[in-house]
């Protein structure tokens, strides 16, 4: 797919990245196309599925969610209703932006938001725990936060 996105394609999605509300007329403007043309290649990336979806970034202390887990989730075994299950389920829980299969000493990394550690071993025992198939769960507390960036790199 990335063979057939232009430079105008590119510029768009970085621009985008920067502004997601950005109007049309101010984006036709700096990738330097008329707001018609600019309009039909944004309408396309949107259909083709090059952009996922618009935005807003939260902060999630302005929400009280003060902590930050990384947990490290390893099934019993690979079978595939396990998986099946733990996917299904993690999908629906709010807390979790985040969930990879990973290779390693682990099944899966999840990045999860919560308020504070009561919530947290709620969030283990009501709903991580009670899940079929899980073996074991570590969990890394973020300190700080150094860098969490949204954007992909475009090369221009």
């Amino acid at each position: 797919m990335a063979e057939t996105l232009d430079r105008y394609d590119r510029h768009i999605m970085a621009t985008l990245q920067e502004d997601g509300r950005i109007s049309n007329q101010q984006l036709a403007d700096k990738v330097g196309l008329s707001s018609a043309a600019c309009w039909r290649r944004v309408k396309a990336l949107d259909e083709r599925g090059v952009l996922k979806k618009y935005t807003a970034l939260v902060d999630p202390e302005a929400l009280g969610y003060d902590l930050c887990v990384l947990i490290m989730v390893t099934l019993i075994r690979h079978q595939e209703d396990h998986a099946v299950e733990f996917h299904k389920a993690v999908q629906g829980y709010p807390e979790v932006l985040q969930c990879y299969a990973v290779t390693g000493d682990t099944d899966y990394v999840l990045r999860v938001i919560i308020q504070n550690m009561a919530a947290y071993d709620r969030f283990l025992n009501e709903k991580i725990f009670s899940l079929p198939g899980v073996s074991q769960v570590k969990s890394n507390f973020a300190l700080r936060e150094i860098k969490n960036e949204t954007a992909i790199p475009i090369d221009l």
